[in-house]
């Protein structure tokens, strides 16, 4: 799910309790986070208690619970049950485990931090893919940033309609990563319509032709909030140039749970950037921080987009293209029920644009 935000992870010893979380820890720098990882109980034979523990060779042998915490997120932790280690290694960009754990099948993390798991992989997916693909009539050219374990190509298709489904992934270790270990999910790199480019996001949009996609699907990064750094460079302006009037990006945001993310700022934000629509929608992923995780929907200047409301439907009990399941959490119902907000999300008087300025479907005090 887009970038790591520097959280680095351990595996804990198999009998892991309070007393030993709270007897001692050793503090890791990541490259945006500081992170507690906990030494387990017992020191390994061979090996002084004041020696700095290998975590890869204590995992390897004493596979039990992996957790990753982030200050972003104060007082909590993730922890999963780790079954066995499956694979470790590194690429030219990033570091990559695979384990099979007790409750959630198997698990991928990228630079120590959590990106996917087999059992709730669905609702992220589908919902990134889905909202945006049935809000337009007759998407034919997509395009996905980021998103090299193949579940957004997958869902992407889907969709009939669609002729032409590109990707840009930096790291072409972590497509085969994907590919040897989660083949339901990298599914969808065997898709005909599908042409893979390894290369960096904003360097591969600088050579797309002006208006060339309905869909930019962005899963590249980390989370937006209006403070993101995206915002201060030309990504999107390069998104925007891309994509044909009336086109549509959606790209992951922050968790409404996030404590400093104003929802009306982010929308409002991306409405100056964009001139069409602009929307917030959220789905349940248990395994993110907050179990929530939140996506950003805009549309260029041309015809309004309702992203609320599906225009392009989409059978959830029928497979099309390579999914070889029929859809597990998208539906129209769960669409629409997406853009509805908590009241302590609803913050009025925050945003620097009156919310009738923002087309489309941005008002997000509405109740539907």
């Amino acid at each position: 799910m887009g970038e790591t935000n520097g959280i680095v992870s351990a595996v804990f010893s198999k009998d892991l309790n309070v007393d030993d979380i709270l007897r001692k820890f050793e503090i890791v720098v990541g490259s945006n986070c500081v992170t507690e990882v906990v030494i387990p109980s017992s020191i390994p034979v061979g090996k002084k208690e004041d020696e700095e523990p290998d975590f890869e060779l204590d995992q390897l042998k004493n596979p039990g619970w992996f957790s990753e915490y982030c200050p972003k997120w104060p007082g909590q932790a993730h922890l999963l049950q780790v079954e066995k280690i499956l694979f470790q290694g590194k690429s030219e960009y990033q570091s990559m485990m695979v384990f099979q754990s007790s409750s959630f099948g198997k698990v991928f993390v990228l630079d120590g931090a959590l990106q996917l798991t087999e059992k709730d992989e669905c609702a992220y997916q589908e919902m990134i893919t889905h909202l945006p693909l049935c809000s337009i009539h007759n998407p034919k050219k997509v395009l996905l940033i980021g998103g090299g374990d193949g579940g957004i190509l997958r869902e992407i298709s889907r969709h009939a309609s669609v002729e032409q489904i590109h990707i840009c992934e930096l790291d072409a270790m972590l497509v085969n990563v994907y590919k040897e270990f989660f083949p339901d999910i990298a599914v969808g790199y065997n898709d005909s319509r599908v042409t893979v480019h390894i290369s960096d996001g904003i360097e591969f949009l600088k050579s797309v032709q002006k208006g060339t996609y309905d869909v930019i699907i962005v899963d590249a990064y980390a989370p937006l909030t209006p403070e993101h750094e995206l915002f201060e460079g030309p990504f999107f302006e390069l998104v925007i140039e891309a994509l044909r009037p009336g086109g549509v990006m959606c790209s992951q945001a922050e968790s409404i749970w996030y404590p400093s993310l104003n929802v009306e700022d982010l929308v409002g934000k991306c409405q100056r950037i964009f001139k069409g629509s602009a929307s917030y929608a959220w789905t349940t992923v248990p395994t993110y921080s907050s179990g929530v995780i939140g996506y950003i929907l805009c549309s260029t200047e041309g015809p309004s987009v309702d992203f609320r409301h599906p225009i392009n439907s989409i059978d959830p009990g029928k497979c099309f293209g390579v999914a070889k399941q029929p859809l597990k959490f998208y539906n129209s119902e769960v669409h629409t029920a997406a853009f509805c907000l908590p009241t302590f999300a609803k913050k009025e008087g925050d945003s620097e644009v009156p919310k009738t300025a923002i087309k489309g479907v941005v008002d997000i005090t509405t109740e539907i």
